[in-house]
């Protein structure tokens, strides 16, 4: 990865961290010493996207099927009890 910036002076010097993200690749933030973020070129982010998510023919001629990906999950619906008539 590239350098590691942090926090307070990535906000100071916005432009040197996205000019260096654009000329060198990743740029790491970090708060508190910890590794928070990661600034990428659009490029880079755009490729990784389309590598993380299988498109309609990957998933047509999967083996196994796949169809979690292509519907949310289904909630579960308490049901009222019918109202009793007296």
């Amino acid at each position: 990865m590239g350098q590691v910036w942090q926090v307070q002076e990535a906000k100071a010097r916005f432009s040197e961290l996205l000019d260096t993200s654009l000329a060198e690749g990743p740029q790491i933030v970090t708060r508190r010493g910890i590794e928070a973020a990661v600034l990428v070129p659009i490029d880079q982010w755009r490729q990784l996207e389309r590598m993380t998510k299988p498109d309609l023919k990957e998933l047509l001629l999967a083996a196994d099927a796949r169809t979690d990906t292509l519907t949310p999950p289904r909630t579960t619906h308490r049901h009222r009890a019918a109202p009793a008539f007296g």
